[in-house]
């Protein structure tokens, strides 16, 4: 999936570009397809495919950009294309979670930042499928979720996805807000993000809030 083996911090920059987008989220692993249009940010598509290939995922804690959330994941470029139309298609292959340490200085168009790696070695290390997630709970609130926001569930794949191909993709395709998909993001390990998909289905599948969509 990724040609560039990452064994750790050392492996990548501590300085990379900021793609805030609140909603968005990537996790270690994860695949993550972005339509990107406004210029600044094919400016940095640009000078990405140009160098390391590295983007940080990060969302903004409100309507702006100017206050961002501590925790963001770093992902590589794995894909690209023109749509055509003046837009760029990207798909990232997350990395590693990292926590935001200062902005950097600099003449570019986009926001560039300065951050550590330190809090999640254990993102670059292989996933076990031995890990005790609580699967049947995982499918149980999907199960409940979908059913009450009429979603469209590929259960075949589901069921056939490892613990941690499943337990990332739904975080990263639910329909939850900011505050939710950031905790999902900030959970220590898989085990602990599986509980958090739990219960954030579960409350809200309980108060009704979460608008119709479709998951294939």
């Amino acid at each position: 999936m990724i040609n560039v083996p990452y064994t750790g911090p050392q492996d990548l920059s501590d300085a990379i570009p900021l793609f805030p987008v609140g909603g968005a989220l990537l996790l270690p692993r994860g695949q993550l397809p972005l339509n990107v249009f406004e210029p600044r940010f094919m400016a940095m598509i640009d000078d990405a495919l140009g160098s390391h290939r590295l983007i940080g995922m990060i969302q903004p804690e409100g309507e702006d950009e100017s206050a961002l959330y501590k925790v963001g994941c770093v992902g590589r470029i794995t894909e690209f294309h023109e749509t055509g139309d003046g837009r760029y298609g990207i798909t990232l292959v997350g990395v590693s979670r990292f926590t935001f340490v200062e902005n950097v200085a600099s003449t570019k168009s986009y926001r560039q930042a300065k951050v550590d790696y330190s809090s999640f070695l254990e993102d670059f290390e292989e996933p076990s499928d031995d890990v005790d997630v609580d699967r049947d709970g995982v499918l149980k609130a999907l199960r409940q979720f979908a059913k009450a926001n009429r979603l469209r569930i590929d259960w075949k794949d589901i069921n056939e996805a490892p613990n941690e191909a499943l337990i990332n993709a739904l975080a990263m395709m639910s329909p939850f807000g900011i505050k939710e998909k950031q905790a999902l993001l900030e959970a220590r390990d898989l085990k602990r993000r599986a509980e958090v998909l739990i219960a954030i289905a579960e409350m809200d599948v309980a108060r009704g809030s979460v608008p119709h969509s479709t998951v294939q």
